[in-house]
Order: C-alpha cells, then structure tokens, then sequence
C-alpha cells in the first residue's frame, strides 16, 4: 500500500495524491476536457492513459498533465487485451497512483483489473453506458460480465445519468450502495459561453450556413454523433424523408461520420451520401457553430449514457426531438426544452419534429428552456466539484488525506510520458 497520509497540520505530505484516469480511445480523451486542469489546481497530481494518438498528445499539453499511451482494442482482442492489462498493471505498479479512474467499456474492464491487481487504494468506475442493451445472444452476456467485473473493482462507481443507475442495478451489474450520480449528471457538464449565441457565433454559423449550401430561410434539422445502427440514423432518415413532402426546402445537417461497429444499411448510408439536401460535413473540431445552423436537433438514439449533444443544443438555445432512451430522459425534459418519443418510432419522431418546424414560438421557449437549465445544472464547474468531493471521501474514508494546492505546481509543466508503454 502507498504511503499517502499526512499525519497533521504541521507534517509534510510523505507523497502527493496521484489521480490517473484510463480510458481505451485517444478520441475519448475528450470526454476529459477541462476536468484534470481542474482537480490539477485542487491539489492532484494528475496523469491521462489512452492508446496512442494526436488526441491524446494535445489533451496531456492542453491540460498541463502527464500522459502514458498503452496500446487498447475497443472489440473484444483475446491476446492483445492480455498485453494491455499487463502494460496497465506494470505501468499502476510503477507510477503507484492514489487513484484511478477508469472508464469506457474496455478500458474499464482492463484498467479496473490492472487497478485492482495493482492494489491502487481508490478505484472508481466512470460508467459511461450499457452497450449490451442493443446487443443480444451471447455478445450480450459478453459485454453485461465486463460490466460486472468492472464495477465489482471499483470502490465506487459513478453513473453518468440517474437512469443509468437504475438500469444498471436492474441488471444486476452493479450494487446501488456503491453508486454516484454526479450533480444532475453528465460526466464533464458543459461550457455554456462555448455555445452561447453570441452576435460573433451566430455571424460565424451564417457564413458557415452559406458555404454549406443551405438557402436562407430552409429549415434545419440536425443531428451530431456516430452514424451508428443504435443512434437511430434510420429513423432520422425515414422522419426526413417524410417531413420533405410537406416541407421542400427542409435540410437534414447531420456532424459526424460513418463506422464500422454496428454500421448503418447500405440504403440508409446512400440517401446521406446521395440526396442533395442532406449535409454531411464528417468529424468536425468544433461542433459549436454548427448547432446555430440548426433550428431543431434530432436524437433518436436506442441507449446513451448521457448525451453531450442535447446538453450542447440546449447551451446553443436551441430545442431537441429526441428519444425516451436511458440517458437521453436525463437531458430531456418532454413538453419543457423538447419532444421526447418512444425508441424506433420514425412516425413519432416526424411528428414531434414538424410540431417545432411549425410552432417556432414553442421551439424558441423549448430552447430557451434547456439553456436556462444548462446554466443551472450542467456547468462543468458544478459537475468538477461534485467529482472533487467524491474522491475526497474515498481518500477520507481510507485514512488519506488531499494536500493543499502549491500555486506554483500548478502552473509547472509536468514531464511529458513515454509514447508507449511497453510490457
């Protein structure tokens, strides 16, 4: 067990308390953003682990923190997935972290393990989702096991969404006494100035209206994410196509790009390449301007843990259409800043879309609405502090105590890590 106590007021801290999150994309480093800058000024010394990418480079100098890139398949990988826990394990036993935070599907399973094996002194799980609740047969019971030994490694499991942890516990994943919801939920809040609609980002999303294409005065439907099966693409599409008999001019604006996992069917990914009003820009750097394109967003997905887009729509002031999936209930208030429809149902979604193309004046309060309880609910600051007070009662209730800030720790540069971590 590491050294970590401070005896008393006048004892000098015999190791600063370490805090190392892992998680198995160098893309999902920025479901970080912003959060270890922060818990690195409340005093932790904080390191990122990923596979190896640009993303992952820019997030440890962006955020002024180590990194360490281990090699991670998101599928299932047999032999690779044995290397990655053992890089895992012997990089915890070397670095000795207080803590470890550990969290997308693989990356939880591995990292909890490797954490577990280590002997790290506070565990926590970051549970983001519930693959196995679109999946079936024995790819189900697959993902729902790693689910189980994830959470069984951890101290504490945090849920993204109240909903989640209720799906979680009916699953029997993950006993309720060993979980958290941070605030409201959501994982990392959201920067409300990012997307205000400010004079400068609105001229900013009308020369980027004009250069998509989009006539002045055509209606906007949007959608940002994966173009993935299971976020109700053809659904979306079904409900465009329907809505353009009515509406001629109606553009569909959809921010993101096709994969492999779980792909669209080849008819669906056609209509989004082929029809002339259908804007597909790809992967984006910043989506912020791009909601104020939009007069409505679209988010007829099957499961979430807790969607970034609605909360980012809602800051932009703009209403969403969404589903009653897990997740999504959190982000969404039905009849206050959106529609909320059952999952799978294109006549439901067309409906609740053409109610806002219609009614603009229900549209603009629905925005308002989910802008206002953005600023209330979601800030990342709000969501930080909770995490904050979280791990202080994990290091509390294992005799361990946080340090207090040194100013000037917290605006040295820390040495950056090895490119990858060899096992």
């Amino acid at each position: 067990m590491q050294s970590n106590k401070t005896v008393g007021s006048g004892s000098a801290v015999t190791r600063p308390i370490s805090l190392m999150y892992v998680v198995t994309s160098q893309i999902s480093t920025v479901l970080l953003k912003g959060q270890p800058k922060f818990l690195r000024g409340a005093g932790f010394e904080v390191s990122v682990v990923s596979s190896p990418g640009l993303n992952l480079n820019a997030a440890a100098e962006d955020e002024n923190v180590q990194r360490y890139a281990v090699p991670m398949v998101r599928d299932i990988g047999g032999f690779s997935d044995l290397v990655s826990l053992c890089r895992l394990w012997r990089l915890m036993r070397r670095q000795k972290p207080t803590i470890t935070n550990v969290s997308t599907p693989k990356a939880g399973l591995l990292g909890g393990l490797a954490s577990r094996l280590s002997c790290v002194p506070c565990r926590v799980y970051t549970l983001r989702g519930l693959r196995c609740e679109t999946t079936k047969g024995v790819r189900r019971w697959a993902l729902i096991l790693s689910e189980l030994i994830a959470c069984r490694c951890a101290h504490l499991v945090i849920c993204v969404s109240e909903s989640l942890r209720q799906r979680a516990v009916a699953l029997g994943i993950v006993d309720p006494l060993r979980t958290v919801v941070l605030a409201s939920g959501s994982s990392n809040g959201v920067d409300l100035d990012r997307f205000a609609p400010t004079p400068e980002r609105l001229g900013q999303a009308e020369g980027l209206r004009n250069n998509l294409g989009i006539p002045a005065g055509a209606p906007v439907i949007g959608f940002v994410g994966r173009f993935t099966r299971d976020k109700g693409l053809c659904e979306l599409i079904e409900a465009y196509l329907h809505l353009r008999h009515q509406r001629p001019l109606l553009h569909l604006l959809v921010v993101g790009d096709f994969e492999g996992g779980d792909p669209v069917p080849s008819n669906v990914r056609k209509v989004i390449q082929c029809d002339s009003q259908i804007i597909h820009t790809g992967i984006v750097r910043d989506t912020a301007p791009y909601y104020h394109v939009m007069d409505i967003l679209a988010l007829p997905t099957y499961r979430e843990g807790f969607p970034n887009a609605p909360l980012e729509a809602h800051a932009a002031g703009k209403p969403v259409v969404a589903t009653k999936a897990t997740g999504v209930v959190d982000s969404v208030i039905d009849g206050v800043s959106g529609v909320l429809v059952p999952v799978g149902d294109s006549e439901a979604l067309a409906k609740g879309l053409e109610l806002l193309l219609k009614d603009k004046e229900l549209a603009a309060a629905m925005g308002s609405a989910g802008r206002e309880r953005v600023r209330r609910e979601f800030r990342q600051e709000r969501v930080w502090k909770a995490l904050a007070q979280e791990y202080a009662r994990l290091l509390e209730g294992r005799g361990l105590r946080l340090a207090q800030p040194n100013p000037s720790k917290a605006v040295s540069t820390p040495t950056p890590g090895p490119a990858i971590v060899q096992s």
